[in-house]
């Protein structure tokens, strides 16, 4: 999966990055419109960025910027971030409003005993202005990804995405196997490859 890198902070309004469109659902059917999604990083932040041209179904308790359980009961953007050697990853949720929820895993839906302190770490914005699409950023410190996973050369990861609820369909970034959509398989995310954002 490609992470841009940023010689200079980036800054929530001034954000030009390149943006990734997925257009196909699980099992292969179109999504219209499609989503699309990108993830950078500065010296300081790793960025998740998600947006779609269209209205969301948002969890009814999401409140902006605050950390929500449950999510993925509908519409959301999810980021997976693994450390490739001890096979722990972390899981974020992004809702279209800001809400956001997240948790470490030791493997495949195991929960680490010990779950970060991610309340004084993650930061979110969202863009409201227009009600007929949907536009929003998750924030995470590198230090903290450095600490708790590692994130380096070797950091594998995948971006996944709950889409047109209460009719949800499930969507991948990276091609993960199976018949029914599973969003945890680290054995199957891929390494985060560095690229510089062009300069137009």
């Amino acid at each position: 999966m490609q992470i841009f890198s940023s010689d200079t902070a980036l800054t929530w309004g001034e954000l030009d990055l390149p943006l990734f469109g997925i257009s196909n659902d699980w099992h292969g059917t179109p999504l219209d419109p499609p989503l699309a999604f990108s993830l950078a990083r500065d010296e300081f932040n790793l960025w998740f960025i998600a947006t779609r041209q269209t209205t969301a179904t948002i969890h009814p308790v999401a409140i902006p910027g605050k950390f929500t359980p449950e999510l993925w009961k509908y519409d959301v953007a999810e980021l997976f971030l693994a450390d490739a050697e001890t096979g722990e990853y972390l899981e974020f949720n992004l809702a279209p409003n800001g809400a956001w929820w997240a948790y470490k895993f030791s493997a495949p839906r195991v929960p680490s005993p010990h779950q970060p302190d991610f309340h004084s770490s993650v930061t979110t914005y969202a863009d409201d202005r227009d009600p007929a699409t949907w536009l929003a950023a998750l924030v995470i410190p590198v230090a903290f990804l450095e600490r708790e996973i590692g994130l380096g050369t070797g950091t594998t990861g995948n971006a996944a995405f709950i889409q047109n609820s209460p009719k949800q369909v499930f969507l991948t970034a990276e091609n993960l196997p199976g018949s029914k959509p599973d969003f945890h398989q680290p054995a199957n995310f891929t390494v985060l490859k560095p690229a510089k954002i062009p300069i137009c």
